[in-house]
């Protein structure tokens, strides 16, 4: 077993690679001991979560159909569907576990892997519409377009299930964020609450933004149309994007506009929003 301490300085291939299989998996686990000793009040809630679950495929099944139980649809039937993507389509399971990493290493708030399992509503969004996704590949769109709407009900978040997004992607609290469905989202990119990937007006076919890997997108920010967000960009807080982005370019304000280069080349690692600079360096 990894130990908690020896994880926090593995990086994310490290804990990845073959000899690591699924350390993020035995890192929750031992988290969640860990935590039953500091708070036994909450000892029930981590064995049903966690310590009861033999994979962190099963412990995620599980607490999305709990999170996404109905009266029409019970979390009984849900994890079922669940557990079937997840069997199905193995790059799923890569995909969340990329995103748990993600949102451990970026996230100033996040102190634990178990964190966005447990509490991160964007990270729950983000692997049911993983879910959804999949079963909108294999034609089962009125099922993928139930879970969407679950999802919005739920967590605030709405994800069209034919959009495309990569792994290792953090979605910062998460509410109110809209992704549209022709929306590419490329690996490693991170978004705030509130962002918007969306169409332009009333146009049918391939109508939404592309972001590229290594983008961070600020709360608040709006990308309209089939536009292209070019990879390592950072779009500012509330700013309103109509046209696309040059890789390594900062935009910002209403409509957005570029103020020079990012300060590193991948801004949605950094997650430094505050630097935003003109090409001689000057602050805005």
């Amino acid at each position: 077993m990894v130990a908690i301490d020896q994880a926090q300085h593995l990086g994310v291939y490290d804990l990845m690679t073959e000899h690591h299989e699924d350390s993020i998996w035995e890192i929750i686990r031992a988290e969640a001991m860990e935590d039953i000793r500091e708070e036994p009040m909450l000892a029930s809630y981590y064995h049903q979560v966690i310590l009861n679950h033999r994979t962190l495929e099963d412990a995620l099944s599980f607490h999305l159909a709990s999170k996404m139980d109905s009266i029409t649809l019970p979390a009984v039937t849900l994890r079922d569907l669940i557990d079937e993507a997840f069997t199905a389509d193995p790059d799923i399971g890569l995909a969340f576990r990329e995103d748990i990493l993600a949102v451990r290493t970026r996230d100033a708030a996040c102190s634990r892997y178990s964190t966005p399992l447990l509490y991160f509503k964007g990270f729950q969004a983000l692997q049911t519409y993983r879910v959804a996704h999949f079963f909108w590949n294999r034609n089962r769109k009125q099922l993928a377009l139930f879970l969407q709407s679950r999802v919005s009900e739920v967590f605030a978040v709405d994800i069209h299930p034919a959009a495309r997004i990569g792994k290792g992607i953090l979605i910062d609290h998460a509410t109110s964020l809209v992704i549209g469905e022709t929306a590419v989202v490329g690996d490693n990119v991170s978004m705030l609450h509130e962002v918007t990937l969306g169409g332009s007006g009333k146009e049918t076919g391939d109508r939404h933004p592309k972001v590229r890997s290594g983008v961070l997108i600020a709360a608040g920010a709006k990308i309209f149309g089939n536009v292209e967000i070019g990879e390592g960009a950072l779009v500012g807080g509330g700013a309103v994007v109509l046209n696309s982005v040059p890789a390594h370019t900062t935009v910002v304000g209403v409509p957005a506009r570029p103020v020079g280069r990012t300060q590193v080349e991948q801004p949605a690692l950094s997650m430094e929003q505050s630097a935003y600079y003109f090409e001689h360096g000057d602050g805005i």
